[in-house]
């Protein structure tokens, strides 16, 4: 019988009448041929299990040898292993780590990741609903359980992503409302009185991140050129120092809490980290960004009062080289500069705003003065167009504006 060409699946039957099959479907680590077995009692029942593998090879869907991990064990290991490549320490520990302990493996977490099916997602996110969640929070556990699932298809764990295979769940973003150019200026008037009120006319100004304008250091801005370079100041994510980090603040835990929950590192009585770290803001870029010129003799004057506060405390002062600290120069908590924030808005008559809607008060002045809308991602570090042209209220209005300038240029 001619011998089968190298690489081409061969079909044969045993002295005791057992028939195999075996497929060349790619190459091991080893550089070996990746050859698979099939075995059946007839040679139409192994025909058709070698056409099945050699169709799963072609599509590029062979199944990897060994035992399939579970849904649990690949997003722990994706949530330690994959996602701290891209994603920041911020983001996993205060929104992956939560979502994946908290809801994901209490849910679908024991079904084996190779056998996780359209309908069990499906029935997650209704789970979810149910549950309270809003619609964006349900899209933000689709995004990220699609993420992890592509990197599981792409290390061949499974055949496809079942959720590509699902629409994600709908939603739809609500309207910013960034606060009156009056109030504004109320808010500034107030906060030209306090020890550091150039923060807020920063937050206007340059429509700044909490952690970029608290992160701010003299090194990196240019008064006589009137240009800054953007970082962010934030601190070290907690970890338990203890054996047991489960049962380490069991009082802790919240009814949303998994049984293997490991959280809550903050309230652990020999907890490690929690360091103040300069890091490359949101979107891992530092970006170039112009000062306006009344801002300027603000900053010089916020400057001259520092160093005047950098002699009377001595030895007590701690160097890190900020823009805005507090009187011994050690960096202030986000959680003080909220409080400062609703202190202003009480004494400036404004109502209830978020610290994030100064930021948004910049992006729509920088926009109803004409400024084109990409200049204005680039100063906000906004990570797509599409980030900016959710201020759909500002280029209304300019559209409405435009359609009133062409009426009198043909019209008069």
């Amino acid at each position: 019988m001619a011998r089968n060409a190298n690489g081409r699946s061969s079909i044969y039957e045993d002295a005791e009448g057992v028939w195999h099959g075996w497929v060349t479907v790619g190459v091991k680590a080893n550089g070996k041929p990746d050859r698979r077995h099939r075995r059946g009692k007839t040679s139409k029942e192994v025909t058709e299990k070698v056409k099945d593998l050699e169709r799963l090879r072609d599509e590029g869907r062979t199944p990897t040898l060994g035992q399939k991990p579970s849904v649990r064990k690949w997003f722990l290991f994706w949530l330690e292993n994959v996602a701290p490549l891209t994603a920041s320490e911020a983001t996993i520990t205060n929104v992956y780590r939560p979502k994946v302990i908290n809801r994901i493996i209490p849910r679908i977490g024991e079904h084996r990741l190779d056998r996780l099916e359209p309908e069990h997602l499906e029935m997650f996110y209704s789970d979810l609903k149910r549950s309270g969640l809003s619609s964006k929070t349900i899209l933000d556990y689709h995004r990220m359980i699609t993420r992890a699932l592509k990197m599981a298809h792409r290390r061949k764990l499974v055949a496809f992503n079942v959720a590509t295979l699902i629409d994600a769940p709908s939603h739809v973003d609500t309207e910013i409302e960034p606060l009156l150019q009056d109030d504004a200026r109320a808010i500034l008037d107030q906060a030209s009185t306090l020890r550091n009120g150039a923060r807020w006319s920063v937050a206007f100004a340059l429509g700044l991140r909490q952690a970029e304008a608290l992160g701010m250091r003299w090194r990196y801005v240019d008064l006589e050129k009137g240009q800054m370079r953007v970082f962010q100041l934030k601190r070290s994510a907690f970890g338990h120092g203890c054996d047991d980090p489960v049962a380490c603040v069991r009082a802790r835990h919240r009814a949303t809490c998994g049984p293997d929950c490991t959280g809550h590192a903050r309230y652990c009585p020999q907890r490690v980290g929690g360091d103040w770290e300069f890091r490359k803001p949101k979107g891992r870029k530092t970006r170039p960004v112009p000062i306006p010129d009344p801002l300027i003799p603000l900053l010089k004057a916020h400057k001259a009062r520092q160093a005047t506060e950098r002699l009377a405390a001595g030895e007590t002062w701690e160097d890190r080289d900020l823009v805005f600290c507090r009187l011994d120069g050690r960096p202030i908590d986000p959680r003080d500069d909220w409080g400062a924030w609703k202190s202003l808005l009480e004494s400036a008559h404004v109502p209830h705003a978020r610290l994030h809607d100064a930021r948004h008060t910049a992006a729509t002045l920088l926009l109803e003065q004409g400024v084109d809308i990409r200049v204005v991602q680039e100063i906000l570090g906004h990570s797509s167009i599409a980030v900016t042209k959710r201020y759909t209220h500002v280029t209304s209005r300019l559209a409405r504006d435009a359609a009133d300038r062409m009426g009198k240029a043909l019209w008069g």
